[in-house]
């Protein structure tokens, strides 16, 4: 019963974030909306971690196997990145780049920031 409970809640968030995303007509997947109500409701302590926890952790346990439809799906595509390889490679390597370079300044400010 226990995880009834917190997978409706998590449930409740998905389905949330669908209605707001429905409501104000945003381009944002409904999804990340409902990961974003959730996490301010646990910030705010609507919702306590204990009353997700258990499910939470079992999900992170199986992520693998969630990401077997994805994988599925690129197959299907796999002409169009065939064709396109070599960008997709440009992207992911620039922007990997930028994440890195951002996250390592951000992190030096902090911390010059944190010893004054």
């Amino acid at each position: 019963m226990k995880y009834l409970r917190q997978i409706a809640i998590i449930f409740f968030f998905c389905i949330l974030g669908e209605l707001v995303k429905l409501i104000f007509k945003l381009s944002i997947p409904s999804s990340v909306l409902g990961l974003l109500l959730l996490l301010t409701a646990l910030c705010i302590g609507i919702v306590k971690l204990e009353m997700i926890e258990k499910v939470s952790d079992l999900l992170l346990e199986h992520l693998a196997f969630l990401f077997i439809p994805a994988g599925v799906g690129l197959m299907s595509c796999f002409g169009v990145i065939k064709k396109n390889l070599l960008n997709f490679t440009l992207i992911i390597l620039i922007s990997t780049t930028i994440v890195i370079i951002t996250t390592g300044t951000t992190i030096e400010f902090l911390l010059r920031r944190r010893q004054k």
